[in-house]
């Protein structure tokens, strides 16, 4: 078992390594200082931390209700959210632009939003924050689920006997109580967004100093032959998902406190 173990670590260990040892501080620097790049690492900081909110916006109520209520068709539901999980991400994004590009009758979703609204999404900044979000939500739900799941509903049940609707209950003690679990929740989402590719690339497409986040941008170096600046991006989201890890691993301590 633990040679098992070791080999699997062994291997992770190495990946690091082999990213770390092929490429200079120098080489580093000057990749990450190419405009293109900058652009993309703001945008990708900008999309995850929005894609990251949203799933928190949606994923606690929604948490909250697959934890507490028991209700017909609340399998379905609970299969629906799972589906961005298991599905391939080409998949999603292929879903994401055929709903939006599909004409219902003489209507279509992005015309609509185009013409009518003022908001166009396909091929846009909007499109990325919603393909991350369209996955990176349904860790959100999962974590606030368990959350909901390790607390007490008694306190709920005492705040609704003195008057507290459940709305009420929800906000003033059950809420206050899921704060870890809130960051978590994220930190996760955050995370997940971050690493999505396949829905960004045919959603919203990998239009340099654009729509091109920092997964598109390694796939874009690949694709013109700059291996090093390519590493050198690869590196970055590797600083950057270690930061994710710290922070889930404090929150996650404390939860389990």
């Amino acid at each position: 078992m633990g040679g098992l173990s070791a080999s699997y670590i062994l291997l992770i260990a190495l990946l690091l390594i082999a990213d770390v040892a092929y490429t200079s501080p120098a080489e580093f620097i000057a990749a990450i200082q190419k405009p293109e790049i900058q652009s993309a690492t703001w945008l990708t900081l900008k999309t995850c931390t929005v894609a990251a909110i949203l799933s928190v916006w949606v994923g606690t109520p929604l948490g909250y209700l697959l934890s507490r209520y028991r209700f017909r068709g609340r399998w379905i539901i609970d299969t629906l959210v799972d589906i961005p999980i298991v599905l391939p991400p080409l998949v999603v994004g292929l879903s994401l632009l055929i709903l939006f590009h599909v004409a219902i009758g003489d209507w279509q979703l992005e015309q609509w939003l185009r013409d009518d609204v003022g908001f166009p999404v396909t091929f846009r900044w909007p499109a990325v924050v919603l393909a991350q979000f369209a996955v990176a939500c349904a860790f959100a739900v999962k974590t606030m689920r368990v959350t909901f799941n390790q607390i007490d509903p008694r306190a709920e049940e005492v705040a609704r006997t003195l008057g507290c609707s459940r709305g009420d209950a929800f906000v003033r003690v059950a809420l206050p109580q899921a704060w870890q679990g809130i960051i978590t929740a994220f930190t996760i989402a955050w995370a997940r967004a971050l690493g999505e590719f396949g829905p960004i690339l045919v959603f919203a497409g990998a239009t340099r100093m654009r729509t091109e986040v920092l997964s598109t941008t390694v796939f874009l170096e690949l694709s013109i032959g700059e291996l090093g600046s390519a590493v050198a991006v690869s590196l970055l989201m590797v600083a950057m998902a270690i930061v994710v890890l710290v922070v889930l691993r404090l929150f996650g301590s404390g939860m389990e406190g």
